[in-house]
């Protein structure tokens, strides 16, 4: 294929894809913008630390119910913890919160179709419970002792915090004590500008990626793509599940690019691992990770997300076949 021709197919299937998915990246956007504006994080944490009963159970659910960047993970976490929450719901909600939030579920539902949309979103929800399953077995037996990078704080005796109270004299500054300011009220006009935001966001890394996509789709032979990731080897889905912990970009990006190599033949069972892994471990979801937990609760993080990724690729083409 020569260059023009390349760049025909390219724009061409830039054009048909944007066509078809203009409305589901359409309410995308929409529920970005709301739950950015309505869901607060401190009420979050709160509703996690009053209900520790069914821990694991909810924080899964509220991991995938919000769609926190990994600053708003960090952020719940370091909540859970200040109430000596155990590791296993902590855990949970690292596994399950980067993977798929409401508005990625349109987003995916629009590329992939509303099968392998759904079992994504089922398959982060399963992922999170297991998570906390492992990292309840693993406290259980004291392995996890000593993983919270914040230390025990040290309070000083004449010195008074709020209320009365002890004021930590080591806490980050992010855990001093601050006044709470309610958020403002949503106006018509913030609404359409944190829909614009999101679309500045969303729009050109769907558009770049998706031109990258099938711009590679024409330089690269499908055979290539169907040898590597193809369904009917033993090996693709490892591979795609181990190739999504260096190589995944973000959710915007990665989405569309993967939708171009399974038009080359990539089967779905691999994007899905693909898309696990490489969500789960990506430098934002593994740096908030890293500021409150050491490498044997990131361990189980990264494990619990890989080996999860292959079993979980392997039922879906076995379902969809």
């Amino acid at each position: 294929m020569d260059l023009t021709s390349l760049l025909q197919y390219t724009f061409g299937k830039v054009v048909e894809t944007f066509s078809h998915n203009w409305f589901l990246l359409l309410l995308s956007i929409i529920a970005s913008a709301a739950l950015k504006l309505y869901v607060d994080e401190d009420a979050i944490a709160r509703f996690l630390r009053r209900n520790t009963k069914n821990s694991v159970l909810m924080s899964t659910g509220v991991a995938v119910a919000t769609p926190l960047c990994s600053c708003g993970t960090t952020a719940i976490v370091l909540g859970m913890m200040a109430s000596t929450v155990p590791w296993a719901p902590i855990v949970a909600f690292l596994v399950a919160s980067p993977l798929t939030s409401p508005q990625e579920l349109f987003y995916s539902a629009g590329l992939f179709g509303w099968d392998f949309a759904i079992a994504f979103f089922v398959a982060s929800i399963a992922l999170g419970l297991a998570g906390g399953a492992i990292a309840s077995f693993a406290e259980s037996r004291g392995w996890l002792a000593n993983q919270a990078r914040m230390a025990a704080p040290k309070f000083a005796s004449t010195s008074l915090g709020i209320m009365g109270g002890p004021v930590p004299l080591d806490l980050p500054v992010i855990m001093q004590p601050v006044v709470k300011t309610e958020k403002p009220t949503v106006t018509f006009p913030m609404f359409m500008q944190e829909m614009w935001a999101v679309s500045k966001r969303l729009l050109p890394l769907f558009l770049g990626f998706t031109f990258i996509g099938y711009m590679l789709n024409g330089m690269i032979p499908a055979a290539w793509i169907t040898s590597l990731f193809g369904s009917g080897h033993a090996y693709s889905i490892p591979l795609a599940a181990t190739l999504g912990l260096p190589f995944y970009v973000n959710t915007e990006a990665s989405l569309p690019l993967v939708r171009a190599m399974i038009d080359s033949g990539m089967s779905q069972g691999a994007a899905l691992a693909f898309l696990i892994t490489g969500a789960g471990t990506s430098l934002g979801a593994l740096g908030g990770a890293l500021t409150i937990a050491r490498w044997r609760v990131i361990g189980i993080v990264i494990g619990t997300l890989w080996i999860g990724s292959i079993i979980l690729g392997f039922a879906y083409n076995l379902f969809i076949l």
